[in-house]
C-alpha cells in the first residue's frame, strides 16, 4: 500500500466568489477530483485539506492551487475539471492496490450501490474515466448500472442527454426477416435498456423524455457521422459489434461525454470468420491512458443463484473442448 499523508494550505487570495467557482454547483468539482485522484477534500473557506497517497495528494495540491489561479478569471465547468485531470494524467496516478472509493447513485427507485468488489470497481471507474468496457456473463450487473449511472448524470445536469445504442444483429437473425418498418424491427433489439430506464425514472417520464429527443435509444448504425458532446452514451451486446463498428462508436465521444461499452465474450452471434469489435478493442485498447475495462465473473452475477452456477457449468464445458481441441 502506498504511503498515506496529508496536506494542509491557504488559497490567497480568500475570495467567496471563487471559492464557489472552484468547487462547483454542490462541490461537484471538488468530488470529481476526489474521485479521480483517490484523495478526500475538506475545506474551511479558502484552507484546504487534502488526504490520501502521497503522490495524489500532492498532486491534488498542485492542481487546486491552479484552479484557484484561474476561477478569478474564468468560470469553471465540469469538462474544464475533467480536461485539466486528464492533462495532470490523475489516471495514472491511482495505484491498483488502493480500494475504490464508494459510488452511491441515486434515482427514482432510491440509492444503488455496487454490490461486491467488481460492481463497486465499475462504478466507480464510469464516474472517473471518459470510455469504460463492462465485460462479463448475463446477470452481473453491466447494463443496469451503466444506465443508473447514465440516469444520474441527466438527474444532476451532468449531460444534456442519453444514447443508449445496441448493435441489431442477435442469434443470427437478418432484420430484413422481421415483420415492420425500420423502428419496429430494431425494437426489440433494444428492449432491454428500455426496461432499465423504466425501472430508474418511470414510463411516463421516459416516454416524454424519448418524445424531447432527451433520450434516444438506437441500433448501432444510426451513431455513423455523429459527434456526441454532453451525452452519455451506452453501447450494449458490443460483442456483437464489427472491428469497424467499434472504431466508430468510440469515436464519436466529444467533450463533456461518458460513454461505457457492454458485452460478453462468451455471447458472441456474428458470423465464424468475423471478429468481434469488443475482443479486437480489448486488444488495442488495453494499457490507453483513461480508458477502464472492469472484467465480472460468474460469482458477479446477481440474478437468481442457479444463474452463476449455469454460466459456471457452461465455462467448465468451454475450456475442456478447448483442451480436447473440440470447437463445438
Amino acid at each position: 500500500m502506498p504511503a498515506l499523508t496529508t496536506s494542509e494550505f491557504a488559497l490567497e487570495p480568500a475570495e467567496s466568489e471563487r471559492l464557489a467557482n472552484l468547487s462547483g454547483p454542490f462541490d461537484a468539482h471538488l468530488r470529481l477530483i476526489e474521485l479521480r485522484l483517490g484523495v478526500e477534500i475538506a475545506n474551511r473557506g479558502n484552507v484546504f485539506r487534502v488526504a490520501g497517497p502521497e503522490a495524489a495528494v500532492t498532486k491534488a495540491e498542485t492542481l487546486l492551487r491552479e484552479l484557484w489561479r484561474d476561477a478569478g478569471e474564468e468560470t469553471l465547468s465540469e469538462p474544464d475539471i475533467h480536461l485539466r485531470l486528464t492533462e495532470a494524467d490523475a489516471d495514472r496516478t491511482v495505484a491498483d492496490d488502493i480500494e475504490p472509493q464508494e459510488v452511491a447513485i441515486r434515482v427514482k427507485r432510491g440509492t444503488i450501490r455496487g454490490r461486491g468488489g467488481n460492481q463497486a470497481k465499475y462504478l466507480h471507474a464510469i464516474a472517473t474515466h471518459d470510455i469504460n468496457f463492462g465485460i462479463g456473463p448475463a446477470g452481473t450487473g453491466k447494463t443496469f448500472l451503466a444506465v443508473a449511472s447514465a440516469v444520474e448524470a441527466l438527474n444532476e445536469s451532468r449531460v444534456q442527454r442519453l444514447v443508449l445504442v445496441r448493435p441489431a444483429v442477435e442469434a443470427g437473425e437478418k432484420l430484413g426477416f422481421l415483420p415492420g418498418d425500420l423502428t419496429q424491427k430494431v425494437d426489440p433489439y433494444l428492449r432491454p435498456l428500455y426496461d432499465a430506464l423504466y425501472e430508474m425514472l418511470g414510463v411516463e417520464k421516459v416516454v416524454k423524455l424519448l418524445e424531447k429527443n432527451v433520450i434516444e435509444v438506437a441500433p448501432l448504425a444510426y451513431m455513423r457521422g455523429r459527434t456526441l458532446n454532453d451525452a452519455f452514451v451506452i453501447l450494449d451486446e458490443a460483442q456483437n459489434t464489427t472491428i469497424e463498428q467499434m472504431k466508430m462508436f468510440l469515436t464519436r465521444i466529444g467533450f463533456g461525454s461518458t460513454a461505457v461499452v457492454t458485452g460478453d465474450l462468451t455471447q458472441i452471434d456474428l458470423p465464424r470468420h468475423q471478429k468481434s469489435g469488443l475482443r479486437d478493442a480489448l486488444d488495442v485498447l488495453r494499457g490507453v491512458n483513461g480508458i477502464s475495462f472492469t472484467f465480472f465473473e460468474a460469482r458477479d452475477v446477481v440474478r437468481h443463484p442457479l444463474v452463476a452456477r449455469i454460466v459456471d457449468a457452461y465455462d467448465a464445458r468451454d475450456a475442456t473442448d478447448a483442451a480436447s481441441g473440440r470447437t463445438g
